[in-house]
């Protein structure tokens, strides 16, 4: 249940065209800044199951990161409640992006149920394409550590986020879809983002915003339905806020909504 609250809330997001050259992986900011914090209330459905879940923030802060200023994502996820009495999460996901929103280092510290592990993925640029060095160990084991080779632009967990928050989708159609990748683990996972209109959505904020919605065809068995593993709400304006996310998991879903925001670009 956790690796798909990670890849939601996080995503809560995610899509790019299929970029296949490093220069190409460059994209503009212009969605967040430093200083932004983002919280949500989470809950659990699952039969007649409708509980509260936890909490989640995202924070991003800039940062010097080995001489260069770098964009630093923050994300945290626990549960409470029903859902935490019989699976407790508590995790730190930490991303560092650079100033063209691509991926430099990724950690995730997950104590979930009885278990902890810990993930590193270090990427590195050049012109015979992008290297990703990625470990896994868990309770304390060595689970892999290898290095993969792509001329692919492929991305984090949250550094996924900030892209799709950069997308545009103004000359998008409902039915309309991009594609990106991204790194599980050690695994290259393809994802469609399909474009669905627009809504208005009240969050817990007592606020009522315009959102685009889209959905998240993540090609991994994590995930029961893959035609919509993850559907969005993001804000219809410049900021590309993540209002709601619905997760689908194999057990149940996961329903994330925003409660409090601050620090926009804009």
């Amino acid at each position: 249940m956790n690796k798909t609250i990670k890849l939601s809330l996080l995503l809560i997001l995610a899509a790019l065209l299929p970029w296949g050259a490093n220069a190409q992986c460059k994209i503009m900011n212009n969605s967040f800044k430093g200083g932004e914090s983002i919280t949500y209330d989470l809950y659990f459905n699952y039969g007649i199951v409708n509980a509260k879940a936890g909490a989640g923030s995202l924070k991003t802060e800039m940062v010097n990161y080995k001489g260069n200023s770098a964009y630093n994502l923050r994300m945290l996820l626990n549960t409470t409640g029903l859902t935490g009495s019989f699976y407790t999460v508590n995790d730190t996901l930490v991303s560092y992006i650079d100033m063209d929103l691509r991926p430099l280092l990724f950690t995730k510290n997950a104590f979930e149920g009885k278990d902890y592990s810990k993930e590193v993925q270090s990427f590195s640029y050049s012109n015979e394409g992008i290297k990703v060095r990625t470990s896994r160990i868990f309770n304390e084991k060595k689970r892999f550590d290898e290095t993969i080779t792509t001329s692919d632009c492929t991305y984090d967990y949250l550094s996924v986020l900030a892209l799709i928050r950069n997308l545009d989708y103004s000359d998008m159609k409902p039915g309309d879809h991009k594609e990106i990748q991204f790194l599980s683990g050690r695994e290259i996972v393809n994802m469609a983002v399909n474009y669905n209109g627009t809504s208005k959505i009240k969050a817990n904020d007592g606020k009522t915003y315009n959102t685009i919605q889209i959905s998240m065809t993540i090609y991994d068995k994590a995930f029961k339905n893959q035609k919509e593993a993850i559907s969005a709400s993001l804000t219809d304006d410049a900021n590309r806020i993540p209002v709601v996310i619905n997760t689908h998991l194999k057990i149940g879903a996961i329903r994330a909504v925003l409660k409090s925001v601050s620090g926009l670009r804009n």
